[in-house]
This record gives C-alpha cells, sequence and structure tokens, in this order.
C-alpha cells in the first residue's frame, strides 16, 4: 500500500485537522506524531532517517494511506521520493499566529520531556532532539523559530515539483485537497481539531502551570 498524500507542513499548522480530514477522504489511516507511541520501534526508526540513515518506509507506513506532521513532515523529500506519485501538502500558516500555537503547547512539552537533565536516554528523545535540531537549534527562540519556519516553507515551495505540490490553509477547507486528489467533497465541514485550548489540556500543560 503507497501513500498518497505526504504531509510537509510543520505541527501546528492544522496537522490534526488534516489528518482527520485525509482519513475521511482516502478511507484510511494517516500517520502523524500521535501515531508514532502506537509503535514502539519507529521513534529509533525516525531517529535514524534524521541522521541520514537508510529507512525501510514501506515497513514504517505500513497500512497508512497518508503522512502529516512532524516527525514525516521534515523529511518529506525522503518520502517524496519514495512515493513519486504522492499529492505533498504544504499546510501553512502565518508564523506570528504559528509561534503563539507552538510555544503554548509541542515547545514546552518537548523541551521538558526531551531536553531537560531528566531526559531519558531513548528513542523518543533521540528523535525529538533530531527533529527539532534539524528544523533550527534555537527553536526555543521567538524570533530564530520564525525566521525558521518561515525559511523551511519557502524552501517546500521553491523545491517541491509544482505538478505534485498543494499549498494549502485550513481555512481553504476541501475544496483545494478534493480537486487534486479526485475527491468528491464531503457534506460535512472540514474537521476543527486540537486547537491550543485542547492541546494544553491533553499534553497536562495547564496543570503544571497552576
Amino acid at each position: 500500500m503507497a501513500l498518497r498524500v505526504v504531509g510537509a507542513g510543520l505541527g501546528r499548522t492544522g496537522t490534526t485537522s488534516l489528518k482527520q480530514a485525509l482519513e475521511r477522504l482516502l478511507g484510511g489511516p494517516c500517520y502523524h506524531m500521535d501515531e508514532v507511541q502506537h509503535h514502539p520501534s519507529h521513534p529509533d526508526m525516525w531517529a535514524a532517517a534524521y541522521r541520514g540513515e537508510l529507512v525501510d518506509w514501506d515497513s514504517l507506513f505500513d497500512g497508512y494511506l497518508a503522512c502529516v506532521d512532524w516527525p514525516s513532515a521534515p523529511l518529506w523529500p525522503e518520502i517524496s521520493a519514495a512515493y513519486p506519485d504522492a499529492l505533498i501538502v504544504l499546510s501553512v500558516r502565518d508564523a506570528d499566529s504559528w509561534w503563539r500555537s507552538a510555544s503554548s503547547t509541542i515547545f514546552p512539552a518537548m523541551g521538558g520531556a526531551y531536553f531537560g537533565p531528566d531526559a531519558e536516554d531513548n528513542g523518543w528523545t533521540h528523535m525529538c532532539v533530531e527533529m527539532m535540531n534539524r528544523f533550527t537549534p534555537g527553536w526555543r527562540d521567538a524570533e530564530t523559530a520564525k525566521a525558521a519556519f518561515v525559511e523551511y516553507n519557502d524552501a517546500v515551495r521553491r523545491t517541491a515539483p509544482t505538478e505534485q505540490l498543494l499549498v494549502w490553509a485550513a481555512s481553504d477547507g476541501w475544496g483545494p485537497i478534493c480537486d487534486r486528489l479526485g475527491l468528491a467533497v464531503p457534506a460535512t465541514p472540514l474537521p476543527n481539531v486540537n486547537t491550543t485550548i485542547e492541546t494544553r489540556a491533553a499534553l497536562g500543560l495547564d496543570a503544571l502551570s497552576t
């Protein structure tokens, strides 16, 4: 089973909503950071991929029809090369709102779990350290992270094959995705999930901050 969609957009660009939308459209599961916890061997595989080692993508994505979000998004060139017929979807939002969301949710969660003195020496730590250092070693600084975010998106636009690339924002809705996949637009609204409030609650950040 080959991937039909390769998501190039970084986390906090509507990737959870996109995951659910693609699952609805394609009739099968979409890989996302949430999926990593269900596959004990995957963190080590992702860490290896970030180090430039060869990865068996068919094994890693077995049973999946699409992938979005970290950890797969920054490796979209390698994944797309393995699945050359897949649509590349770059999910986007403006840098300021992306930073506000990421710095309130996934960044503090990762910083505490995988970059602090109590971080365990395991696959999750290796994966997250490799992943965030690839993005930018200064990912906890607002201006550095926002600049890296803009440059990352610009690089995808420059390098992805035009005929394979869809630049998409959640506000675009179903239409552009369905058009590129040749599928009918669902009668129900596009999923809108994993808001900052919901994500902070799921990560236990509100409990930690009170």
